[in-house]
């Protein structure tokens, strides 16, 4: 789903609080921000590289790193909606970044990122990404990464 819009981000997906994601005191558990966050990703990711967003052939992606901050709670039957774009990418890792809010009064719920990290898994080990991914991203307002140290 792309829509709706917003400035800034290439991609929107939606989701609904189920009774499942709730904690003790009836907010979504933290945890739960996850996997809203994945559905989101992978629904992204999808747009770009087609079906298989994971692997195609030897070459994939697995999931390295994680950062949320939480800034509202949300409830039961809450539509979430999760933007997400492509932020920095480097020779083997590109970072997603996100930002969720509530569907009705526009609420920021969770904003950060994850990292991928190209993988080829017939070697076992990180590989770059290819240069046809990077053009892809680099139209979708990727950036890339600084320089380390500096």
């Amino acid at each position: 789903m792309s829509e709706p819009e917003r400035d800034g981000w290439a991609y929107c997906h939606a989701d609904r609080v189920r009774f499942g994601d709730l904690d003790a005191m009836r907010h979504v558990n933290n945890v739960a921000f996850l996997t809203f966050f994945e559905d989101a990703r992978i629904a992204y990711v999808r747009t770009l590289l087609g079906d298989d967003p994971i692997q195609r052939g030897d070459f994939g992606f697995i999931f390295a790193e994680c950062r949320i901050n939480y800034r509202s709670p949300a409830f039961f039957g809450e539509e979430i909606r999760t933007y997400v774009r492509p932020g920095e990418v480097a020779r083997s890792s590109l970072r997603i970044e996100f930002e969720m809010r509530a569907a009705g009064d526009e609420r920021v719920l969770a904003e950060g990122y994850g990292v991928l990290v190209g993988y080829d898994y017939a070697a076992g080990r990180s590989r770059p990404l290819p240069e046809e991914l990077k053009q892809t991203l680099a139209v979708a307002g990727a950036r890339p990464a600084e320089p380390a140290g500096g």
